[in-house]
């Protein structure tokens, strides 16, 4: 008796990135692997390494706070979404999207294999207890042998596969210059920083509102939601850098790697696009809080409930009272393809940190892809 399994591993490329002041180079290498499980054991060959509450913003009533904004004004938009996933990808990352599916499609496959090389384990154990109830892998030891050399075999194909499931990713291999590292070290940890804001909201809509009707010193409500920043990682791409994390309340998240940002919804929907092309916005903004007013943000004007047009308070309402008005940090990130995201930060000096790195870094990024081209 006999059993025999037989699995050969895809490649899987490895992307490596060489940042130097000369520019960018890309190259997507492969390294063959293969896994061979045969009646005498299980051999690896090679591996593969590495492979809603609601708010109101002031737009006028009261003096202006100066807006920082690198390239140009945000743009005003009532709904804020990007476009359909499937055609934000840049032309050039084409090649490493098409890989991470690849590394992708190859676990699926590998994970069913697992599965069924443990349901056949679990058969075979029930055999050998058969043959022993049965009395005839006591008479002929052979028997009750070769079942258990078959289990073995098989316990040996099951860590294997395991093995190759855990290494079956993208490996981002990334070499930068110096005062380019250093550029993106300061971006990392100026997002880090960004990320311990006590309140992180993404912008979900803007909808202007008739002043005078309302009473109101807001011209504008915005809808938001609170998300989350981190240091979070994709399963299919892995790199020795940390990846920048920011949580999308309405659709795909975004993933900072240093020189494309991954827009991940699952692992068959997800975008790749060039840092270059993206469009980065940070503005001050002035915010009517009617909520509570986070720890790490700054009050630095006063209205009313209900307010005549020049600003002061309306009489007419009796139980009229006086509301914060605060300074939160707003960044826009949009591009041509359709990429178009917004989020604010209770936190303005740590956004503005944040924005000044990033401008800073992905300056470097335009000029040495202008090289390059």
């Amino acid at each position: 008796m006999a059993w025999s399994y037989r699995k050969r591993i895809k490649v899987i490329p490895g992307v490596h990135l060489n940042f130097s002041n000369s520019g960018i180079s890309t190259s997507i290498g492969v390294r063959g692997a293969s896994v061979n499980f045969g009646k005498n054991g299980t051999y690896l060959n090679t591996s593969i390494p590495g492979l809603g509450h609601n708010r109101q913003k002031l737009s006028d009533g009261s003096k202006p706070i100066p807006a920082t904004y690198f390239d140009q004004p945000t743009p005003y938009t009532d709904n804020i979404f990007s476009a359909d996933i499937q055609e934000i990808t840049s032309q050039d990352m084409q090649g490493i999207k098409e890989a991470i599916i690849a590394a992708h499609e190859q676990r699926l496959d590998l994970r069913k294999d697992l599965a069924s090389i443990k349901a056949s384990l679990g058969s075979s154990k029930f055999k050998l207890f058969a043959s022993y109830m049965l009395l005839y892998g006591v008479i002929k030891k052979s028997i009750a042998n070769n079942i258990k050399t078959e289990i073995n075999a098989k316990k040996d194909a099951i860590k294997e596969l395991e093995k190759q499931i855990e290494n079956c990713y993208v490996a981002l291999d990334i070499e930068f210059d110096q005062n380019i590292k250093e550029r993106y070290d300061r971006m990392v940890e100026s997002f880090k920083k960004l990320s311990t804001s006590m309140k992180i909201w993404d912008v979900t809509s803007e909808n202007y509102q008739n002043r005078v009707a309302t009473r109101s010193a807001a011209s504008t409500v915005v809808n938001k939601r609170a998300v989350k920043f981190g240091i979070k990682s994709l399963p299919d791409l892995k790199s020795a850098f940390e990846t920048l994390w920011l949580k999308n309340a309405n659709g795909a998240d975004l993933y900072f790697y240093p020189n494309f940002i991954v827009m991940y919804s699952n692992q068959k929907q997800f975008a790749l696009i060039g840092l270059h092309e993206i469009n980065f916005y940070h503005n001050a903004v002035r915010f009517i809080e009617t909520g509570s007013v986070p720890g790490d943000s700054k009050i630095i004007d006063r209205t009313w409930a209900k307010v005549n047009k020049n600003g002061t308070p309306d009489k007419r309402f009796k139980d009229n009272y006086q509301i914060p008005v605060v300074r939160y940090g707003e960044i826009t990130l949009n591009t041509a393809t359709g990429l178009n995201e917004q989020y604010e930060f209770s936190n303005f000096e740590y956004s503005e940190e944040f924005a000044t790195a990033f401008n800073n870094y992905q300056q470097t990024i335009k000029y040495i892809t202008q090289i390059t081209a």
